[in-house]
């Protein structure tokens, strides 16, 4: 059984979905917990990824069995929230990019990883009245799981980021997370200045095939 109040995870392992360029993977790592399994179909993010943490991410999620896929203690995934945002249409499930946390339970239904860590944007809450999150929890409720979710400002936990994001953490009812608690707020003002680093050591830059194009039209602009 896993110990939630635990900072020392080395004996778990985890497996980093929609993997980005590792947000999941950096929180999981500096607790000691070992990544057996990554995902990005993005080849710009996934390239940084593995010069990030020398691990090759797998691409598109849809196209890889969930029996492939190693075995796990925690599973987090940051899925796309494009049909979700007010940036975008918000056509929710509807939206082929919406439909993907369906993967993430694909997954949780063959594994039962005991933790479950999702990230996704703030208007998930509210999308479709609260219909969209509601088919979330319950679809993991039915999975055998425990789910907390909150709100949190990324600018209230240290970084110079005004970055509204709802926060999902599922237990596996094998847990008893009945103690849980979502961290604190800080609160204390940072400024972009207080983290950019003097000289940095060891900066990896990745160079990419469309950068042209940007630059020409931002000169056409």
């Amino acid at each position: 059984m896993i110990d939630i109040t635990n900072k020392n995870l080395e004996k778990y392992t985890y497996i980093d979905l929609f993997a980005g360029i590792g947000g999941f993977h950096l929180a999981l790592d500096s607790l000691g917990a070992k990544c057996v399994f990554a995902s990005e179909w993005d080849n710009f993010a996934a390239e940084t990824y593995q010069q990030n943490f020398n691990l090759k991410a797998n691409g598109d999620i849809t196209k890889i069995d969930e029996k492939e896929i190693a075995i796990n203690d925690i599973l987090c995934g940051g899925f796309p929230c494009q049909a979700f945002s007010i940036s975008g249409k918000q056509k929710g499930f509807d939206d082929i990019r919406g439909k993907l946390f369906f993967d993430i339970a694909r997954i949780v239904k063959h594994h039962s990883p005991k933790v479950l860590f999702l990230e996704n944007v703030k208007k998930l809450a509210a999308h479709d009245d609260g219909k969209t999150l509601n088919t979330i929890i319950k679809t993991l409720q039915v999975l055998n799981y425990t789910i907390f979710t909150k709100i949190f400002n990324a600018s209230n936990f240290g970084l110079p980021q005004n970055r509204e994001r709802i926060y999902i953490v599922a237990f596996n009812n094998t847990i008893n997370s009945k103690n849980f608690q979502f961290p604190k707020p800080k609160n204390e003002p940072v400024c972009l200045s207080d983290i950019l680093e003097d000289k940095p050591q060891n900066v990896k830059v990745i160079v990419r095939s469309d950068i042209e194009i940007y630059k020409k039209n931002e000169h056409k602009n």
